[in-house]
């Protein structure tokens, strides 16, 4: 089941040469950064990135350790993390993908000196295939 809202603890370990943010939840989420500002929005745009491939693939999102439970090292701190979703989903579904397509020639010259947008037409006879409206 999908959240609007999730909250994890990740580990912001401080070193010299930037911060390495781990988060105890979510193997393979690994950001980094050179500041605690860019830690922090690092942090959160991976942990909605992770998140969100998790739940694209139907995989069991685990509960987020309790801050508590956890103990930082020397050069680490323990920071809550918040995703808000909603708005992330609808800019994943919404991100443009490249697509590799095959017309004759001659199509393609009589188009390209028509100056047509390939990518605005095959958007709209799409749309207009699948019995969408424009709003999508």
């Amino acid at each position: 089941m999908t959240k609007e809202r999730y909250v994890y603890p990740a580990i912001f370990d401080y070193a010299d040469e930037g911060i390495a943010i781990e988060f105890p939840d979510l193997p393979g989420c690994l950001p980094c950064a050179h500041t605690t500002e860019d830690a922090l929005k690092n942090a959160r745009e991976a942990m909605a990135l992770h998140l969100y491939g998790m739940e694209q693939d139907s995989d069991p999102i685990p509960e987020p350790t309790p801050i508590n439970q956890l103990r930082a090292g020397q050069n680490q701190a323990i920071v809550l993390v918040e995703a808000w979703m909603p708005p992330f989903r609808d800019e994943m579904e919404q991100r443009a993908v490249k697509k590799t397509l095959t017309i004759p020639k001659w199509l393609d010259d009589l188009a390209q000196e028509r100056h047509v947008n390939f990518s605005h037409l095959l958007q709209d006879a799409l749309k207009q295939y699948l019995g969408l409206t424009n709003n999508h």
